[in-house]
């Protein structure tokens, strides 16, 4: 009878650990989802700003190609890391910070329809890119509290998983050029 006692309570056990595992996995797998998306927004706010730098060149080509040599310069992995996706943020911060510039030196470039109409779609990809930050955040703050939680804490460190980091608030946003 003991004997059967103890088996069942290793099931018990072993079938716990199970569902720790796959319910870890399964909020891994969300936060990876969550950055790729971020990887995703950032890819559009690039090929936003690219079509802008091409009607940019029509004013300056020196201009437009020191941006475009800056586009083409990013490297989106593609498996990306908070680090990744901050350094293409630092990026997109210069691009549109000389995109403003060129703008106000050309004020036929600022007016322009083609230009007005870029220039709303890269506020738009700013903006799914916000969101896609604070889903990120939010899918990060769920899968640390269950590594760091007793008894899943245990089980995570058995298993390989630790502490995610957190895409912290972009540095200089105060400053980032209004687009």
């Amino acid at each position: 009878m003991t004997l059967i006692i103890v088996i069942v309570i290793l099931a018990l056990l072993v079938l716990w650990v199970i569902s720790v595992q796959n319910s870890l996995v399964k909020a891994d797998e969300v936060c990876n989802n969550a950055i790729k998306q971020i990887s995703v927004q950032q890819t559009s706010r690039f090929d936003a700003l690219t079509a802008l730098i091409k009607l940019t060149r029509e004013y300056s080509s020196y201009e437009a190609d020191t941006l475009q040599k800056i586009v083409d310069a990013r490297k989106l992995a593609a498996n990306p890391t908070v680090a990744d996706i901050n350094a293409n943020d630092e990026l997109l911060r210069q691009i549109g910070g000389k995109l403003i510039a060129v703008a106000e030196a050309y004020p036929d470039l600022k007016a322009s329809q083609n230009y007005q109409e870029a220039m709303k779609g890269i506020k738009e990809y700013e903006e799914n890119v916000r969101l896609s930050r604070m889903t990120f955040n939010d899918t990060v703050t769920r899968f640390n509290q269950k590594v760091r939680m007793f008894p899943t804490s245990v089980v995570a460190g058995l298993l390989g998983f630790s502490k995610r980091e957190y895409l912290e608030e972009e540095k200089g946003k105060k400053d980032y050029p209004e687009i």
